[in-house]
């Protein structure tokens, strides 16, 4: 999504829209958040994870996706017209076209809009620190707590996710959603040392959300069993106030 050019990195995304629509805010999923009312959520393409079970593979992955032209003012106005209480860049991860993201948000908040983003938490500490000041919420997807998960399947890496973590719960409201694979990330021993990791270091009354895994893409395990998900939510609800299920 970007291209080198003299030495320079440009964005190929800048206004460039796969998805708008006028979501629940709990679909982010964010239940602490304006809860019960509705919010304009859009996305771009491309991803800086390449996970084999992305559910929105579709704009994450598959690049040839059409887009549409739209400017931060386009937006703010649609969130009026919406009557929307604020702006979720969603769908793909917002930070890929981070500077469309930042220039709306701006605008948004100077309307008095609140702006959410919905992110794998996977970026580096200066555009965080420079996007913070403008949002309200973010709901940060935390898929394991085990580096080797994410070197494996995201190709990435733990650490810039859970400074993202650390440093946004000072900073807006925080909801953390894991999604619970099969064989990969759901043994009670995961549960608990995530848990243990969200306690320390976030709160107990940072919002989790686990997430049920249907099989998408490129990872084709078995649906995620209820009985795994209630085991999750009895272990974490040891030491956190607000536990959810999600896809059930």
């Amino acid at each position: 999504m970007r291209r080198n050019i003299g030495g320079k990195l440009y964005s190929l995304v800048y206004g460039e829209t796969t998805s708008v629509s006028l979501d629940p805010v709990e679909k982010k999923p964010l239940y602490h958040f304006h809860p019960g009312e509705n919010i304009l959520s859009l996305g771009t393409k491309g991803c800086n994870f390449k996970c084999p079970f992305c559910q929105n593979w579709a704009i994450s992955q598959d690049l040839e996706v059409q887009t549409r032209k739209i400017t931060p003012q386009w937006v703010v106005d649609k969130a009026g017209e919406c009557k929307s209480f604020g702006i979720a860049y969603t769908y793909n991860e917002p930070f890929i076209w981070y500077e469309f993201v930042l220039d709306t948000a701006k605008l948004a908040k100077k309307n008095g809009l609140e702006n959410v983003l919905v992110t794998n938490g996977y970026v580096n500490p200066k555009p965080l620190e420079e996007m913070l000041p403008f949002i309200g919420a973010m709901n940060i997807d935390l898929k394991s707590i085990d580096d080797e998960f994410y070197r494996k399947y995201c190709k990435g890496s733990l650490d810039p996710v859970l400074y993202t973590i650390k440093t946004s719960v000072k900073a807006c409201h925080v909801e953390l959603t894991n999604l619970v694979i099969p064989g990969l990330n759901d043994s009670e021993e995961d549960f608990k040392r995530l848990v243990d990791w969200i306690y320390d270091n976030a709160g107990a009354d940072v919002p989790l959300h686990f997430s049920r895994y249907f099989p998408c893409y490129k990872l084709d395990l078995p649906i995620t069993s209820k009985e795994t998900l209630e085991k999750a939510y009895k272990i974490a609800k040891k030491k956190l106030r607000n536990v959810y299920l999600g896809n059930v």
